[in-house]
């Protein structure tokens, strides 16, 4: 029987909803500089929100949900282990054995601070072999694919088909667009998704998520520093860096710790019935790594988010205070020293890093006495060797009167080298959030939440209520270092929230226009079938700082140059401002570009026999479309004669 196209239709919206929602469960990524973790979520039941595992091994005193960024590679490269168990392995390792062996830790910071990142470029392990990043990174991600698919298939009756994942990974906002590229090829080659289904795979920017959290809050489950005594910096109590209902919450906090399932509030939370409708707030994801701000606004009555200032930031992260640390360790040692053995013994190396971040997290401002930090026996060892004195009179000699040696072994940090080592990085990051709050589109913003790993550090909460606290209320979460994972999941479950966003950079193409005498240059002068041009002229797709809703594209067309052609290459142009004419201006560079391929798509001129000049398909148009709405910059085409798609790519990281 032919059905009619009444019955057909009527037969389509019934399937319509499944078609919307293809993916059963959301698994999101939060892949850290310093720690990582996933959380998953059902679509059936998005108000669940389901952390991950508590993991074998950890350190005490640190109670964490997330496991360290760091893998271990066999001396043939093969994967070993990751997280606390990289760690301890590495630990156990015989000194001579380690060195062969390749630890990698906080190596996410060498994205960032890449500026021609490729599929090429390298990292190096503790004991300085050499590996491609890519690698590294899918070893990382295949990892949590394998622990979060058991623990998926554990706590789902149905069977799993691969395709019905959808897979959440966070990157900083402040990163171009190559290094999220670069997180998006890393995880095809650890089989997450395949690269013929793109859409399976999210991008998601971190203070995006930790903002879509945030709305969800209820103000039982936040602290609120402005609430806190303080007098003249100090808290009423004196040395205690908080106040009792602080203890109170962190009680509670610790129970909560013990069911790994968070149920989310639908709706926003009651903080925002006191944020007037509209009502702008800043979210500064304080990181291990990087420090990055983003400001929204919430538009109602829909509960969408609107971006009202291009994402800012830097490498800012809790990290610096780490390094502060081993500049330090090189001011009293000797650098040649350190970076000795660091190549000598890395394992040990490790181990001292650790024991400082551990006794980082416990810093306080109102602390009266010393961090005791122990060194490494071989690290003692080592240097009397070395240098033929002990650690001690090194310490005497370098006239640092704010660390002690004690008999004990350890190295003792007064309170005033603390405050040192924590200085630099807190002033930068409060010193970018002053200078965000300056910009006209954020001038009188009410709420500042601070969340990611560092902003569980006593010292920046004093240090940004003491800054800021006159301008704005400062909120941090409860479970602040988690808080972008689970919005990572929110973001997996409705991408379409955040509407509006703006352009970091200004993206544009190079054209030919009219030559115009007196308004353009001699130079750029170029002379074809007897008509005058005028070469390297940008086109611009979008500009800096530029509102971009969701959706919303930009249109041109492209025209083989000659018969036959396979592929059309557009190389794509940016800069950090708008003030531009050409692309050889000043701040602009190539980063970028898109390929139409068009002999897949039937669009190269048919053989010579129909080879009439004035035939269409010379002059055939291929229109492309691109999105800059989105986390990543997206690009179709389509062949207009035929109105066939054409295979289109854009790629940032073969530059």
């Amino acid at each position: 029987t032919t059905h009619s196209p009444d019955s057909n239709s009527c037969h389509w919206l019934k399937v319509r909803p499944r078609v919307a929602r293809p993916f059963s469960v959301v698994v999101a990524i939060d892949f850290g500089t310093t720690s990582s973790g996933y959380a998953f979520s059902f679509t059936e039941d998005p108000e669940t929100i389901h952390m991950m595992r508590r993991w074998e091994g950890g350190d005490p005193g640190v109670a964490n949900q997330k496991s360290p960024t760091c893998l271990l590679l066999t001396p043939d490269l093969r994967f070993h282990s990751f997280g606390f168990a990289a760690r301890d392995s590495y630990h156990d390792l015989d000194p001579e054995e380690a060195r062969h062996w390749l630890y990698f830790d906080k190596f996410k910071m060498k994205i960032h601070s890449t500026s021609d990142l490729t599929m090429e470029t390298e990292l190096e392990s503790v004991s300085g072999r050499r590996v491609r990043a890519i690698e590294v990174f899918a070893h990382a991600l295949r990892f949590f694919r394998e622990h979060v698919l058991k623990e998926v298939k554990d706590q789902s009756s149905s069977v799993l088909e691969g395709n019905e994942v959808r897979w959440v990974i966070t990157v900083p906002a402040v990163w171009r667009q190559p290094a999220k590229q670069f997180m998006r090829e890393a995880a095809y080659l650890a089989g997450l998704v395949t690269p013929d289904s793109p859409d399976q795979l999210l991008i998601a920017l971190e203070p995006e998520a930790a903002s879509l959290y945030c709305r969800k809050l209820h103000l039982h489950q936040v602290i609120d520093l402005s609430q806190r005594p303080i007098i003249n910096g100090l808290d009423v109590e004196g040395s205690h860096p908080f106040d009792s209902s602080f203890r109170q919450a962190r009680e509670q906090l610790r129970r909560a710790r013990h069911s790994r399932t968070f149920l989310v509030e639908s709706g926003t939370g009651e903080l925002w019935s006191e944020m007037q409708t509209g009502d702008r707030y800043i979210v500064a994801d304080c990181g291990g790594g990087t420090v990055d701000l983003t400001v929204h606004q919430i538009e109602q009555p829909q509960g969408t988010l609107k971006e009202l200032y291009k994402a800012s930031g830097g490498p800012y992260g809790a990290v610096g205070v780490d390094l502060a640390f081993e500049a330090m360790l090189c001011q009293i040692f000797g650098a040649d020293f350190i970076e000795s053995f660091k190549a000598k013994r890395p394992a040990a190396w490790v181990d001292l890093t650790i024991a400082f971040e551990a006794r980082k997290r416990t810093a306080a401002p109102g602390r009266a006495n010393s961090l005791n930090i122990s060194l490494p026996f071989s690290f003692i060892d080592f240097y009397k060797r070395h240098r033929g004195q002990s650690v001690e009179t090194a310490l005497r000699k370098s006239n640092m009167n704010f660390i002690k040696w004690s008999s004990q072994g350890m190295l003792r940090l007064s309170a005033e080298a603390m405050n040192q080592l924590f200085q630099p990085t807190i002033n930068n990051i409060i010193k970018h959030v002053e200078n965000l709050m300056q910009k006209e589109e954020v001038k009188d913003v009410r709420f500042l939440f601070l969340v990611g790993g560092f902003a569980e550090s006593p010292m920046l909460q004093r240090a940004a209520q003491n800054a800021l606290g006159r301008n704005c209320r400062i909120i941090i979460p409860h479970d602040v270092g988690l808080t972008i994972l689970k919005g990572a999941v929110l973001f997996g479950l409705d991408p379409t929230v955040v509407r509006v966003r703006r352009c970091p950079l200004t993206y544009g193409v190079g054209v030919l226009n009219r030559f115009v005498e007196g308004r353009h240059p001699r130079d750029k002068l170029l002379i074809k079938d007897g008509r005058e041009w005028c070469t390297d002229i940008l086109d611009r797709f979008v500009s800096v700082d530029q509102s971009v809703a969701l959706g919303e594209v930009v249109r041109r067309s492209y025209t083989p140059a000659r018969m036959g052609q396979r592929k059309i290459i557009i190389n794509i142009y940016c800069s950090d401002t708008d003030d531009i004419t050409y692309i050889t201006d000043p701040g602009v560079r190539k980063c970028g570009a898109i390929t139409l391929d068009l002999l897949e798509s039937g669009a190269v001129a048919a053989s010579a026999g129909d080879n009439d000049k004035g035939s269409a398909i010379e002059r055939r148009e291929i229109r492309t479309t691109m999105q800059f709405g989105d986390t990543e910059i997206k690009v179709t085409a389509v062949d207009v004669a035929t109105g066939q798609l054409v295979r289109a790519s854009i790629d940032f990281l073969s530059n």
